[in-house]
């Protein structure tokens, strides 16, 4: 049997979904029996993270400067065990083109035992002070990721 996979997605893949894949592979280290994967909705193919991405994570020691965008794909769909969105706008646009992925979409911030309600909004073009809200919004959902994929 093949090693499930999470999917994160969010709308050009170079901001919120990277920095939950990069977060979480951290986290889980490079032993884990899952395959973290992101993608974009609208999203090129082959762009890097954001610099202001990059330089969040930077901040906490993670390196994203590997990352190259990719799109949303019905293959990778269908390959994921899990798949996490940003918004619940994306998981409407999900829906609407898979609608047999229902049972496996779930948002980000529904993992966050604090505050578990509402969307990670698109930081592009913000400040390094909102992207830096966007990185601890989707670190407070970790643990009840990761719990809820064990």
């Amino acid at each position: 049997m093949s090693e499930p996979v999470i999917l994160f997605v969010c709308t050009g893949n170079i901001c919120r979904s990277p920095i939950a894949e990069f977060m979480l592979k951290g986290k889980l280290g490079p032993h884990t029996d899952w395959d973290i994967k992101s993608a974009g909705i609208a999203a090129y193919t082959g762009s890097p993270a954001s610099e202001m991405a990059i330089k969040v994570m930077e901040e906490k020691g993670v390196k994203m400067s590997g990352h190259r965008s990719q799109p949303v794909t019905r293959e990778l769909i269908d390959e994921a065990s899990l798949i996490v969105v940003m918004t619940a706008s994306h998981s409407e646009q999900l829906l609407e083109h898979y609608p047999r992925a229902r049972e496996k979409i779930f948002r980000m911030k529904s993992f966050d035992n604090k505050n578990p309600a509402g969307d990670i909004d698109d930081p592009i073009g913000a400040t390094t002070e909102t992207y830096r809200k966007v990185r601890s919004q989707i670190e407070a959902a970790m643990p009840g990721l990761i719990s809820f994929m064990n």
